[in-house]
């Protein structure tokens, strides 16, 4: 129950947070239906609370993309499957790329949260460096335009599943053509 309770704090303030970075607590807490009391006993302040939220949102989408990475030896397959790890994490993909992007964030190769993220997320580079390599996508667009345009088309498929603005049965198959075709591959 207590370790319930907590996941449910953790995932409303990722979603909250997503949404305002500044949102106050009490928006926290309505949305994981406890008392403030109650996250403060969790979460003595609202650093602790953040660090909780990175840890939670590192640990969920680190698995996804390394079942993504090894799901095939096909370049491109993989490339789908990555970015389809990336839109069923949502918004943990979503406020953690926030995060490590915000500014004053000082991205540290010597912080294990930075390394972290580093590797996960390097992993799309690498694929796409490889397609790149293989002359299956342009060349004429750099690896760095590339993977700022796969995270553009997951907050956009993101923001889409929470407006409901499309239907979540085709999201992932428009998100790939979006950016299949937005790579030429």
């Amino acid at each position: 129950m207590l370790q319930d309770t907590q996941q449910k704090i953790i995932d409303s303030a990722i979603i909250i947070f997503n949404d305002d970075f500044s949102a106050p607590i009490e928006k926290v807490a309505d949305r994981a239906e406890v008392t403030r009391r109650t996250l403060h006993r969790y979460f003595g302040e609202r650093k602790d609370l953040l660090l909780a939220c990175q840890l939670e949102m590192q640990k969920t989408c680190r698995a996804g993309m390394l079942t993504a990475f090894e799901s095939s030896p096909d370049l491109l397959v993989k490339l789908e499957q990555m970015l389809y790890a990336c839109i069923d994490c949502g918004s943990k993909y979503s406020f953690l790329n926030k995060l490590h992007n915000q500014q004053g964030h000082i991205h540290d190769h010597e912080n294990e949260e930075c390394v972290k993220y580093d590797h996960s997320f390097g992993l799309i580079t690498t694929v796409i460096s490889g397609l790149q390599e293989e002359g299956l996508v342009s060349r004429q667009l750099t690896v760095e335009w590339m993977t700022s345009l796969f995270t553009g088309i997951i907050r956009s498929t993101i923001d889409a599943l929470t407006s409901g603005t499309v239907a979540s049965a085709s999201i992932k198959k428009f998100a790939w053509f979006s950016f299949s075709k937005g790579i030429g591959a």
